[in-house]
Parts: C-alpha cells; sequence; structure tokens
C-alpha cells in the first residue's frame, strides 16, 4: 500500500516495525511512531508516547522465543494495515497500524488470532 498522496509506504513502514521488532532495535522501533502514538496491546491496556510505549516494547523484546514476528499476512485495509504475526510469546495476533498524515505510526492496535476448531 503505498500513501502517495501523504508521501510514505504504509506496507514498508510495516515491514520496518517487523525487522526492528525481531532484531530486538527498541529505537528503531520507537522512531517508527510518532510522539504521542498510542499502543493497545493484546493482554489489555494502552500506552501512550514514547515514554511509555519505551517500557511496553522494552519487556517484550528482552524476552522473545524462537518464532517470535514471524509475518503471517500483511494486508491493506481501508485507512489503516493489518499483519498477522507471531507475537514476542509465540502467540498468533493480528495488529492494525494506523498512521499520521507524515507516514507514522499513530496506533497500533492488537488481537489474539482465535484458532480454527
Amino acid at each position: 500500500m503505498s500513501n502517495a498522496r501523504e508521501g510514505f509506504d504504509a506496507i514498508g513502514i510495516v515491514i520496518d516495525w517487523i525487522d526492528a521488532c525481531k532484531q530486538r532495535r527498541l529505537d528503531d522501533l520507537l522512531d517508527l511512531y510518532d510522539e504521542t502514538a498510542t499502543v493497545e496491546c493484546c493482554e489489555g491496556g494502552s500506552f501512550q508516547g514514547r515514554a511509555a510505549m519505551k517500557w511496553y516494547w522494552d519487556q517484550r523484546l528482552a524476552a522473545f522465543g524462537a518464532d517470535a514476528f514471524e509475518i503471517e499476512a500483511l494486508m491493506p485495509e481501508g485507512d489503516c494495515v493489518s499483519l498477522d504475526y507471531r507475537a514476542y510469546d509465540g502467540q498468533r495476533v493480528r495488529t492494525y497500524f494506523r498512521f499520521t498524515d507524515a507516514g507514522k505510526i499513530r496506533l497500533t492496535a492488537c488481537a489474539r488470532i482465535k484458532e480454527a476448531a
């Protein structure tokens, strides 16, 4: 998904996000977010602003498993991008990314993916 009118590539930003997670590059990960961005986590709760996001992501990047941050699907969906992947704990999750006009992540909202019966 290219947001030519805004001048940024949303899919590319999500790929950069997952790469920063895999490589435990916390500062690079945080730089993808707007200073006032919000992370809504799968376990409930939300973290807003760089200091809160730093605390949240530091915990997750410090202790992730071997199959963490493996992409399963990446799709543009209207005004956002959805990413299905393995979270830091190996659980399958879907995260929705919303962006500022400048191409910074303004919101990530996560939900666990239920396994089919």
